[in-house]
């Protein structure tokens, strides 16, 4: 299918999240799309996708002007459209998710036709190699599977364009190595692809063309051969910018969270965490690495007062807080990114302002008594949402309005004022642009710099290796390992993910991050 967009512009109140935007893609082709946080790119993408109608400009498919009115239109044609937060029903099995709103029915009484459902889903997964059984529940499935799950539907109603909106942000190592090897069949099968990511590498490896977008514009038109990741993440910040975190020896002193024999339940009261012993001494990076699922996440809710232990203790500066409320560890400056920032780190309805103070909106300078002092409660909010780069039309706009990147960046900035102690960050760049991971990453330097305590969960190991002193690997519940530096490599890392030890023998690496080489020959402009 050929897709093309022309002076495509969409307003809202207050912002042009797009301005006169041309792009255009051939059958066969993966088009990846990049950009800031609040770029435009998610909006220029329901545009095509039927959920927004554009103000100016117009669509084409396979050289024919369309207007779409809404998301079915859209799929009539031959789009679909997988949104960076999941869109299935999670008590729904795959089978009836994929045939919701497309249902077929037999038999005089309308009987939904399970049988032919399933046959489908299997055939369109042996053929595009996106295994997923059709009569599983989506909320006992793996992210991963999830994501296949949404391609298969879109798939399901015979899409010709895809459009990926960061398909990767929850995704480990092997399941993004699966999925590029996923799109790249899809492509090679004729289907036209739209690859929206913040991920550079993903970006060199699997793109064909790339269109950079800034403020709502294009900036720069250019392909994997004729550019760099530096050359990339300069074009879409308008500078200079370094990969790499500058980050100095660490100097630890006390321990300021002492964990001894800790073991948590899940939510199908399976052990998650079992008998785990570890400490984080203040003015040090402790980082958490393991593929999803091996215990990180309840280990996190643990730590934070949003899950209980089932034995153990925990101890804060010296304090038990094993039974301490979220509320109860945030006046002992405890701060907290979690990993799910829609469900645990944000009241969507409320405004930007209101979320940056859901935990201080009673306490002084922000209220008087019974009464909110609301222009202190706007001047902190303006002052912060200009520190961490915050893209919104305003400081009322609905938290839920903004995209995943801006929505992270609010949670960062709450929680960043707040972590003298001890800082826990779950996925602390998940879905934010190159710049804005570079300046989060300075910021978690700076709190490990101020005496705090800092523990991170990620599943980025370039995230890992940049900023860690430590790192313990999570492997069915337990730490598998626990590396400090020079034995911190990605060899030793993906070796005790898979539950191997590993000695100084197994790898010579060092692998710190280094930054791409610039080729003379590339300078990132438009092609």
């Amino acid at each position: 299918m050929k897709v093309e967009l022309r002076g495509i512009t969409k307003r809202f109140p207050g912002v042009i999240a797009n301005e006169d935007v041309n792009l255009s893609l051939n059958s066969g082709e993966v088009l990846a799309l990049l950009g800031e946080n609040g770029a435009g790119k998610s909006t220029l993408m329901n545009c095509l996708y039927g959920l927004y109608r554009p103000d100016e400009g117009e669509i084409l498919i396979n050289d024919q002007v369309v207007d779409f009115e809404t998301p079915g239109d859209a799929m009539v044609a031959g789009i679909g459209m997988v949104h960076q937060h999941f869109m299935l029903v999670p008590v729904f099995t795959v089978a009836e998710n994929l045939m919701l709103g497309n249902e077929s029915v037999s038999g005089p009484l309308g009987v939904l036709n399970l049988d032919d459902a399933r046959k489908r889903i299997n055939d369109l997964s042996d053929k595009y190699n996106l295994p997923v059984d059709p009569d599983a529940l989506v909320r006992d499935l793996p992210v991963g599977v999830e994501q296949r799950a949404e391609i298969l539907k879109a798939l399901y109603r015979d899409a010709d364009c895809l459009i990926l909106d960061e398909p990767t942000a929850v995704l480990t190592p092997d399941e993004i190595a699966e999925l590029e090897k996923v799109i790249r069949e899809l492509a090679d099968s004729g289907k036209s692809i739209i690859f929206i990511t913040h991920k550079l590498g993903e970006v060199m490896r699997i793109a064909d063309q790339i269109v950079v977008l800034r403020h709502g514009k294009v900036v720069g038109r250019t392909t994997p051969e004729d550019t760099t990741e530096l050359g990339l993440a300069s074009m879409m910040v308008g500078r200079d910018i370094q990969l790499v975190v500058d980050k100095p020896e660490a100097e630890p002193g006390a321990p300021m969270l002492e964990v001894r024999d800790l073991s948590v339940l899940d939510d199908r009261d399976a052990v998650a965490v079992e008998s785990l012993d570890f400490e984080i001494r203040a003015g040090e990076i402790l980082a958490v690495a393991g593929v999803q699922g091996n215990g990180q996440t309840e280990l996190v809710e643990a730590i934070t007062g949003m899950r209980p232990a089932l034995t153990g203790s925990i101890h804060l500066d010296g304090e038990d807080i094993t039974s301490a409320t979220p509320r109860e560890l945030w006046t002992r400056d405890l701060g907290h990114i979690p990993e799910d920032r829609q469900a645990d780190g944000l009241v969507e309805p409320f405004s930007v302002a209101d979320n940056l103070v859901l935990n201080t909106y009673n306490w002084k300078p922000f209220a008087k008594g019974i009464l909110r002092d609301s222009p202190e409660v706007r001047s902190h909010a303006n002052q912060l949402v200009e520190d961490f780069d915050v893209r919104t039309a305003s400081i009322d706009t609905h938290a839920g309005t903004l995209s995943g990147g801006n929505q992270q960046k609010v949670i960062v900035a709450r929680e960043f004022t707040h972590s003298s102690r001890l800082l826990v960050a779950a996925q602390p760049t998940r879905g934010l642009d190159v710049g804005s991971i570079q300046y989060i990453h300075g910021r978690i330097v700076a709190e490990r710099d101020s005496g705090a305590a800092v523990l991170i969960v990620s599943s980025e190991l370039d995230e890992v290796l940049a900023l860690a002193d430590r790192v313990a690997v999570m492997y069915e519940g337990r730490f598998s390992g626990v590396l400090e530096g020079d034995e911190i490599t990605r060899t030793r890392i993906g070796l005790l993910m898979a539950g191997r030890t590993v000695d100084s023998g197994d790898s010579s690496e060092t692998d710190t991050p280094e930054p791409p080489t610039q080729d003379p020959s590339a300078d990132g402009n438009a092609r």
